[in-house]
């Protein structure tokens, strides 16, 4: 059984599109860096079951509360 390298890149850059864009959507949501959720998302790309851990931490992760007034 040969695996080629080439595919296996493929893959690991299209996932790192796909959490690297849903990482900064939940960012934006979840976290007052979305900058950094982000990167965080695309970095644990190159090892596959931590980026989806990730995502399921911001997916439980509590929405902030943006422009609210005492």
């Amino acid at each position: 059984m040969s695996i080629n390298i080439y595919l296996l890149g493929q893959l690991v850059f299209i996932s790192m599109l796909f959490v690297g864009g849903l990482s900064y959507y939940l960012g934006k949501r979840k976290t007052s860096t979305p900058k950094v959720a982000a990167m965080i998302g695309v970095t644990l790309c190159i090892v596959p079951p931590l980026n989806f851990i990730y995502l399921i931490i911001l997916l439980l992760k509590k929405d902030i509360k943006v422009g609210a007034t005492a």
